[in-house]
């Protein structure tokens, strides 16, 4: 591999950070899973897509009875090759969901999943703590000043072109380099703007072939070295069933190899689509850990 940094374990010598919610502390001790929620039509898997609100309040429920410390809802499929749509229907898929299931479950951590800021900040204002940005601010770098004025996390994840391109043929001379280049910068500018907390995610499958994805994976522990919290998301993604010759229907086996792998490299968050069987790698970790 041209050019690859080379990559050693670093090690975190203050407590990593947790999360402030609603005046409430999230440590980050042990590992937290996201539940992923998706009130759009054609998200890469199925079953993580919900149709109403009721399809959407049982989904919830069933998540956080499995053992989800947060919800992660989302409105605009970013899966390689996806359309794009609008601020209007974004927001008309969101904005109630978001205001249903916080009023239905009040103690539930939600997530919003988008890259604009007028769409973060009104469900900031309908009952979500949390903005995921895909775009890392890029897209739309007024999304830190809403994250900053709500004082909630804000989650910064690395990708490369749009949905729509970013899958083909992605290029890096050094990917590791070029992520960690991108972190630093990005969370100057966030800081820049006010926003005290800040998450990390990598961006697996956003921009990166499966080498790319896999050189991520294996040094995921160089991250630690920006003494933030970071997050897998790679719940039933290409980089897993492409290579095993099925399809994300089949691929949760391999999704709980590769979030154990995860934990053992040290990240924080896993944004997932089967919350019980993440919830079960975490406890076997729990009793692995020394």
């Amino acid at each position: 591999m041209q050019g690859m940094m080379k990559a050693k374990k670093f090690e975190i010598n203050t407590p990593l950070p947790g999360l402030r919610l609603r005046g409430k502390l999230m440590g980050l001790s042990e590992p937290r899973i996201m539940g992923i929620l998706n009130a759009t039509p054609d998200s890469f898997f199925a079953a993580s897509r919900v149709q109403s609100h009721n399809d959407a309040l049982k989904q919830a429920e069933q998540m956080l009875e499995a053992g989800a410390d947060i919800l992660d809802l989302g409105a605009y499929s970013t899966r390689p090759g996806a359309a794009e749509i609008s601020v209007e229907e974004e927001g008309a898929r969101l904005f109630d969901l978001v205001e249903k299931i916080s009023q239905t479950f009040p103690e539930a951590v939600l997530s919003i999943d988008t890259f604009r800021s007028e769409i973060a900040r009104e469900a900031l204002l309908r009952g979500a703590h949390i903005v995921n940005d895909i775009s890392g601010a890029t897209d739309d770098p007024a999304i830190l000043q809403v994250a900053a004025e709500f004082d909630v996390p804000f989650i910064l994840m690395h990708k490369k072109g749009t949905p729509s391109t970013m899958q083909q043929n992605p290029h890096y001379e050094d990917v590791l380099a070029e992520v960690f280049s991108y972190f630093s910068s990005q969370i100057e500018k966030a800081r820049g703007a006010g926003v005290k907390q800040i998450v990390l995610d990598p961006g697996f499958g956003f921009g990166k072939n499966t080498e790319h994805n896999y050189t991520l994976m294996r040094h995921l522990d160089y991250f630690h070295s920006l003494g933030l919290p970071i997050l897998v998301g790679i719940s039933r993604k290409g980089m897993i069933w492409r290579n095993l010759g099925i399809n994300a229907d089949e691929a949760l086996n391999g999704t709980t190899v590769l979030h154990t792998l995860s934990l053992l490299k040290g990240s924080q968050i896993l944004r997932v689509h089967d919350v019980k069987e993440a919830v079960e790698v975490q406890r076997i970790m729990e009793f692995y850990s020394p």
